[in-house]
C-alpha cells in the first residue's frame, strides 16, 4: 500500500468556479477530509504524507490544498477567509454531504468553524494544535513570531529557526525539509499569501480588527459544536502553547482531549504511531445507541 501512495499517484484536481482545488486523494471507505496547518512551504501533503497509508486502510482520505498556498489556484482572498468557502466547494464538487475531519492548526480552526456553521456536514472533528486562544502564556506564541520575521525578511537562516520552534526533536529539520520548504515559501505567489496573513502590518491589521469587530472571536463560539471532537496537542508545542486546549477542551460539548509528551506542533509527524492510533480508535468507535 505504501509504495503506491505517491504524490502523484494521489494528486487530483477539482474544477470550481473559484479556480482549480489540488488535492491528494488514497484509500476507499467512509470520506476523511484532512486540512493543513498555515506556515512557510507547507502543504497538505507534506502535512500527512506520513499518515496516509494507515488511514488509507479505513477511509477514503482526501487531503484538500487550501488556496493561497502554492498548490491550488489562488483566490485573492486572505488565506484563512477563502479556506472555509473551499471546503464547502471542494465537498460540494465531490457530491460529499458529510465527511469525518482531521485539521492540523489552521485546518483545525477550519474545521471547527465548518462544523459549527454546517454542523450536518462533519460527523466528527480531530484537531491537532493550534485550536483555542492563550490563557496562561504570552500570545502570539515564539513559533508564530519567528513566522512573522521570516515572512517579512525569507532568510534560510530565519526559516530553519522557524523550524526549529515546530519540533520537540530537532534532528526532524533535517536538509531536505529545510530544501522543500525553502523552493515553496519563497514562490513569490506563495510569499504574497503568506504576508496577509503574517506580514507584521497585515498581523496587526487582523488584531485590530477583531478587536473592532461586534462579532465574537470563532473561539467564543465553540459551545455551538455538535460533531464528536478530539482535540490532539503535543505538550511542548512552542507555536500554540498546551494552555490554549482548555477553552476548547471545557466548552466544546462532546470533547476529549489528548497530549502527547515529548512532542512539539506536529503532532501527526513527530507522535505519528501514538497520534494515528489515538485517531483511529476516536474515528473507528461505533456511537452510543
Amino acid at each position: 500500500m505504501t509504495t503506491e501512495l505517491t504524490y502523484e499517484s494521489t494528486m487530483r484536481e477539482l474544477a470550481t468556479d473559484k479556480g482549480v482545488l489540488r488535492y491528494h486523494e488514497a484509500g476507499d471507505g467512509p470520506p476523511l477530509l484532512l486540512l493543513h496547518g498555515s506556515g512557510p512551504g507547507v502543504t497538505g501533503w507534506r502535512n500527512y504524507r506520513g499518515n496516509l497509508a494507515v488511514f488509507a486502510e479505513h477511509f477514503r482520505c482526501l487531503v484538500l490544498e487550501f488556496p493561497g498556498f502554492g498548490v491550488s489556484d489562488p483566490t485573492g482572498e486572505h488565506p484563512m477567509l477563502a479556506a472555509n468557502a473551499a471546503v464547502i466547494r471542494f465537498l460540494d464538487g465531490l457530491g460529499l454531504h458529510q465527511v469525518d475531519v482531521i485539521g492540523n492548526s489552521m485546518g483545525g480552526i477550519i474545521g471547527a468553524q465548518v462544523a459549527i456553521s454546517h454542523p450536518d456536514r462533519v460527523r466528527r472533528l480531530v484537531t491537532i494544535g493550534g485550536i483555542g486562544r492563550n490563557l496562561y502564556s504570552p500570545g502570539p506564541g515564539e513559533g508564530i513570531k519567528l513566522l512573522m520575521e521570516f515572512t517579512e525578511e525569507p532568510t534560510r537562516e530565519r526559516l530553519v529557526q522557524w523550524l526549529h520552534s515546530m519540533v520537540y526533536d530537532p534532528a526532524l529539520v533535517t536538509e531536505e525539509l529545510i530544501e522543500e520548504r525553502w523552493t515553496q515559501a519563497t514562490d513569490p505567489d506563495t510569499l504574497a499569501g503568506a504576508r496577509r496573513m503574517y506580514g507584521k502590518a497585515a498581523f496587526a491589521a487582523t488584531q485590530a480588527a477583531a478587536a473592532a469587530s461586534d462579532a465574537p472571536p470563532y473561539w467564543a463560539m465553540l459551545h455551538r459544536l455538535k460533531a464528536k471532537t478530539l482535540i490532539t496537542w503535543g505538550r511542548d508545542d512552542r507555536v500554540s502553547p498546551v494552555d490554549m486546549s482548555i477553552v476548547p477542551m471545557r466548552t466544546i460539548p462532546d470533547v476529549e482531549l489528548h497530549i502527547f509528551p515529548n512532542c512539539g506542533h506536529w503532532v501527526m509527524i513527530e507522535q505519528k504511531a501514538a497520534w494515528e492510533s489515538a485517531v483511529l480508535a476516536f474515528l473507528t468507535r461505533k456511537d452510543n445507541a
